[in-house]
């Protein structure tokens, strides 16, 4: 964080993070998911912030719904599919409402830059009637966590705050405030507020719709939703990012800008409609402000001319209405005619997934995945991923296939996760693959760390968010306490080791688990023994084998075919030794 006096220069989930702490927020809980991770890393930075990783993202919800019961301001982050796991408890936290301030933060994807859907979250905060903010820059990100706690406790409801990824990721000016102190709580015996049995929950529903109806006329008066004067020619309602670009392509337009927006402000839009000559709803993804002012009975434009798929940007908002720009833009540079070649996404130098993923193609395996970075494996050269689903389903995908193609499949059939996501949730598919007499193997890929969404501590590790020593998960207990009688544990670089126990786990009568254990290259503490790689040119045949590696270090000569190590790149990890047949390339240990 770069800062000057009271100013500091914040992503937007740095600046969700400066709030919760100038908002006195006592407790933060996640699961890591982009582009949210970085909420609570920044949480973490702040000794008044008790701030932890949990196993997933329900109970991630339901640890911090008992610390708002219990009298401490709290926030919970998820991404977007991450609210999905977390739905339950979301749900009913709504009608119980809260004793101190609870925001929910969804941290949406459009474009899906990291993530297998493009849903927009803000119906969540209306199925939940829930009230919503939606930030536009860092400044709003901040302030908005501030109010979003104060509107909690005001209004006995948990508030969600609606981010995307370049809110969460793009850098601004940040005015910087010092942290409130929040009034002393504690929990209490309320059976009526806080058990939601049917009786109970009757009446909870009456009071959730009494404060939405409160919560409405917010929303037509407060700081967040105003209308911003401007040629009345062409008005303009939008929240969040799409404000932001909106601004660029029509900076002389008049604009409604909302950043309350669950329950929208009717009245105010209502207002704004009748001064505008074309009314325009600007807005990612889904039509959900368009869909409310179309059903006011209001006429506009919008995603009848802006694509519903995809992250917006000026210059896609400038094409879908460019009729209605006014505004000259400065002529472009002329693109080159050369087209920049495609990079694809690879595993990293080192990575101890690669080998698995070899030996899988090797023996034609029918495998189902997982959310991590070994969904890698599903890319060329592997091709050794079929189903990516969610988190956890890589197992339960295997019994249902399992279940559909009896003996056909048996012996071919693996599901891949890694020790995060196996956690998370893979444990209730294996017990549920054992209950129910499934058969398939089961690779859990241990890297020791959850790698993908940027090296966070997980049970598997032994450490907390805060860097504290903690309790290490068994791995090789939990699968057995699963009911899986054949647990195997490999050394993803043996790549004879990773081929013969996968031969006789893919025999087996039973379930069997196969543990794939070597920490991520990348791991600052982790310091193998490096064993040199060299290689005699002279002996390669250009067979290709060490190219289905996959590794990025692994090159072709242009001039000759044949294979080249890149040196900047490579780690030394020596599987491409391994698979050289000729004998071309070779490892030999180190000084």
């Amino acid at each position: 964080m770069m800062q000057s006096g009271n100013r500091a220069f914040l992503s937007g989930n740095a600046a969700i993070a400066r709030g919760a702490w100038e908002a006195g927020v006592r407790f933060a809980s996640a699961y890591p998911g982009t582009p949210s991770t970085e909420i609570l890393e920044y949480c973490g930075t702040y000794d008044e912030i008790d701030a932890q990783w949990s196993v997933n993202e329900k109970t991630a919800m339901e640890t911090v719904i008992g610390a708002c019961y219990a009298g401490a301001r709290s926030l919970c982050a998820q991404k977007h599919v991450g609210l999905n796991v977390a739905a339950d408890p979301f749900f009913t936290v709504s009608y119980t409402g809260v004793n101190a301030g609870l925001v929910i933060v969804s941290a949406d994807d459009p474009g899906m830059h990291s993530s297998q859907n493009e849903q927009d979250n803000r119906f969540y905060a209306r199925m939940a009637k829930m009230p919503l903010f939606e930030p536009s820059n860092s400044q709003e990100a901040k302030d908005m966590t501030v109010a979003a706690i104060k509107m909690s406790e005001e209004y006995d409801t948990p508030v969600m705050l609606r981010c995307t990824t370049r809110i969460s990721h793009s850098e601004g000016i940040v005015e910087l405030k010092e942290r409130a102190q929040a009034p002393e709580r504690q929990f209490e015996r309320k059976m009526e507020k806080y058990c939601v049995l049917p009786h109970n929950a009757r009446k909870l529903h009456v009071k959730v719709e009494e404060r939405l109806e409160k919560l409405a006329k917010v929303g037509s008066d407060c700081e967040w939703n105003r209308i911003e004067d401007g040629d009345k020619k062409v008005g303009i309602i939008s929240s969040g990012i799409s404000y932001s670009y909106a601004r660029e392509v029509f900076p002389d337009a008049a604009f409604l800008k909302l950043g309350f927006t669950n329950p929208l402000p009717t009245e105010l839009i209502k207002k704004f409609a009748q001064m505008v000559e074309t009314l325009i709803v600007i807005e990612e993804n889904d039509p959900f402000i368009e869909t409310e002012v179309r059903a006011m009975g209001i006429k506009c434009i919008g995603k009848d001319k802006i694509p519903v798929c995809g992250e917006l940007n000026p210059d896609i908002i400038h094409a879908s209405l460019a009729e209605f720009v006014t505004r000259k833009t400065p002529e472009t540079i002329e693109k080159t005619k050369e087209e920049i070649p495609v990079r694809p996404p690879v595993l990293c130098p080192g990575c101890p997934h690669r080998g698995v993923f070899f030996v899988l193609r090797k023996l034609d395996c029918t495998v189902t995945g997982d959310i991590g970075c070994y969904s890698l494996g599903a890319f060329a050269p592997h091709n050794a991923m079929h189903t990516i689903v969610c988190m956890g389903a890589s197992v339960t995908n295997a019994l249902g296939i399992e279940k559909a193609m009896k003996e056909k499949i048996h012996g071919k059939l693996v599901a891949v996760l890694g020790e995060s996501t196996f956690i998370h949730s893979g444990i209730t598919g294996l017990i549920d693959t054992v209950y129910n007499k499934g058969r398939h193997v089961t690779m859990v890929l241990d890297n020791s760390i959850t790698a993908m969404t940027g090296h966070q501590p997980n049970p598997a590790n032994g450490k907390t968010l805060k860097g504290q020593d903690t309790k290490t998960l068994d791995l090789e207990a939990m699968a057995k306490a699963c009911g899986v009688t054949n647990v195997h544990t490999v050394d993803p670089f043996d790549l004879k080791q990773v081929e013969a126990t996968l031969k006789t786990a893919l025999n087996d009568e039973e379930p069997s688990v196969i543990i794939a254990r070597r920490p991520c290259f990348l791991l600052k503490n982790y310091k193998p023994e490096i064993k040199l790689v060299s290689i005699n040119r002279d002996k390669c045949v250009k067979c290709g084998i060490c190219w289905k590696l996959g590794c990025p270090a692994i090159e072709v000569s242009p001039e000759d075919g044949r294979t080249v190590i890149n040196a900047t790149l490579c780690v030394h990890c020596g599987l491409c030794a391994a698979v050289c047949r000729p004998g071309a390339i070779t490892q030999e240990k180190g000084e």
